[in-house]
């Protein structure tokens, strides 16, 4: 069974960092470009960040580019995203998923060509 598990979401103050991990099991994801997004209540679904197969990084949250930080473990099976000082704009669910592609996309308009999603981890930011 193809399977992305996120972990790591909380709630956090502002100002804080927290490490997103998602673990996928059932493929192996050396052949997959790995991306993050989130979507915060009310809100479209947005593009956060991206990492091709040679681990060439992408973000996509305008003007923000600086606090996300994505990785990749192709030993481990993982992808993580790391986000640094915490707004509570910063506040949603945020998913992981697969690309079959070598490069990320130029822009997150689209998510029709990604294939397998995980169920989400809640970030909340708040006092």
């Amino acid at each position: 069974q193809f399977q992305f598990v996120e972990s790591g979401g909380g709630l956090v103050r502002p100002g804080g960092f927290l490490k997103l991990s998602c673990k996928a099991s059932g493929f192996s994801v050396d052949y997959y470009s790995l991306a993050w997004f989130r979507q915060a209540p009310g809100k479209e679904r947005e593009g956060v960040s991206c990492i091709d197969q040679r681990s060439l990084a992408r973000n996509y949250v305008p003007g923000k580019w600086g606090r996300y930080t994505i990785s990749r473990d192709n030993g481990a099976n993982t992808a993580y995203l790391e986000i640094d000082d915490l707004t509570p704009e910063d506040t949603a669910v945020y998913y992981c998923a697969a690309l079959p592609a070598q490069g990320c996309p130029s822009t997150m308009d689209s998510t029709s060509r990604f294939t397998y999603w995980g169920q989400g981890t809640q970030v909340t930011v708040s006092q």
